[in-house]
């Protein structure tokens, strides 16, 4: 993203989503709070469930590696870590609201989805669930994170029309409420025992799916290495003999872990006008008359205050200035996310090589925020090249979902 012709310093750089930008704002939903919209916790008290609602999903802490099976009382269970829009399905009837977390409203953004758990789940259930989207022909599948951001969109007919174009699913895999039942003192074997007699009517090819499980270890491994490829994000493990615990870090994540050797292009000030906010990264790659063409692959931020005003100094004589002595004007795309959004930045020359810690990348960007691990001075910047980034090798979604 050392450049051959053109302005090394201005890459084509292409943000949104989650890849690798820690400074997108919070989505707002179209500028309207969700009383506004209609969908809320407002909405879902009013819905007649043998549980408190709203509520908050159980959570995970990370840890290293795979436990094993007999690490707490009990044992544990082990799933496929989704990397979607973690999702309350709660269903009344006729009514469906799709809550995530923080009861934030997602129900106007997957209509289809409303409709799959209309037609195919029980008449009153809440189901912790993750909304994904699949791309790839069959036997290539994998989850696709961008086209799944690119729902929450303003417009209905926008809406509508992805939800054509670009259907999402369901991955079910646990049950807090069912009939007239609460089910948040039972034991989560109990619970997905539970789940699974509830969707026993699912097959394959419906776009709601029960998640896989097992209790064996080295299954789980073997599940991290492989389904990473499908666009997983991980392992979680899951006590058997626990109850819900809404809101509580009870669960364990498992994810992987990479590092990468990235050029700094530029920098954003921070939102309080004071320092740095965050680093601009990108990696060259091949462009057009064979030269290297700088890509912008994400951002490290979350600085101290103190280290933000040092990167002021430190990059100072980087900056890229014009005739004038000024810093040249250079900003990043604006996308659904940034549409209000100051996308300015300072531009720098591209040398300063920094080594980051990163779980996956999806296309030419990190799928998620990077941080950082140290500064890289042996390296030289042009020796950092997109195709050199490990990834994970390729593996079907389709083989994920399939549980029979």
């Amino acid at each position: 993203m050392a450049g051959g012709g053109g302005t090394p310093y201005a890459p084509e750089v292409t943000f949104g989503g989650r890849g690798g930008t820690p400074y997108a704002p919070e989505v707002t939903f179209g500028g309207r709070n969700a009383g506004a919209l209609g969908w809320g916790a407002d909405t879902m008290a009013d819905m007649d469930q043998p549980i408190d609602l709203p509520i908050q999903p159980m959570l995970a802490k990370a840890v290293t590696g795979v436990p094993a099976f007999d690490s707490v009382k009990g044992g544990l269970a082990y799933e496929p870590k989704w990397d979607g829009f973690r999702c309350l399905v709660v269903r009344d009837g006729d009514e469906v609201e799709l809550a995530s977390r923080g009861s934030k409203p997602l129900t106007r953004y997957f209509p289809e989805v409303v409709a799959d758990v209309l037609r195919l789940m029980p008449a009153k259930c809440v189901v912790d669930a993750e909304i994904v989207v699949r791309s790839g022909n069959r036997g290539e599948e994998r989850l696709q994170w961008e086209h799944l951001s690119q729902r929450i969109h303003p417009a209905e007919s926008r809406i509508r029309k992805l939800a054509r174009e670009t259907p999402a699913e369901l991955v079910c895999f646990d049950l807090l409420a069912l009939s007239d039942e609460s089910l948040l003192d039972l034991t989560f074997r109990e619970r997905r025992a539970r789940l699974e007699q509830a969707l026993t009517t699912l097959t394959d090819e419906d776009p709601i799916h029960l998640t896989q499980i097992t209790t064996d270890a080295a299954v789980a491994e073997d599940w991290f290495e492989r389904f990473e490829g499908a666009g997983l994000d991980g392992v979680v493990a899951k006590p058997l003999e626990q109850a819900y615990a809404p809101g509580k870090r009870t669960m364990l994540k498992i994810k992987h872990h990479r590092s990468a050797d990235a050029v700094v292009y530029g920098y954003r000030v921070h939102k309080s006008g004071q320092g740095v906010g965050s680093l601009l990264l990108g990696l060259f790659t091949d462009g057009e008359g064979g030269q290297d063409r700088l890509v912008g692959v994400g951002g490290i931020a979350a600085f101290t205050a103190k280290k933000r005003l040092e990167l002021v100094d430190e990059f100072e004589p980087l900056v890229v200035r014009d005739d004038d002595g000024n810093p040249i004007d250079a900003e990043t795309d604006r996308s659904r996310f940034s549409s209000t959004k100051d996308v300015s930045y300072v531009p720098v020359r591209p040398e300063r090589v920094v080594e980051v810690a990163f779980d996956q990348m999806e296309g030419a960007r990190f799928r998620h925020a990077v941080t950082f691990v140290r500064w890289r001075p042996d390296r030289e910047a042009t020796s950092c090249r997109l195709d050199q980034v490990e990834r994970a090798p390729a593996y079907d979604l389709r083989e994920v979902l399939t549980t029979g």
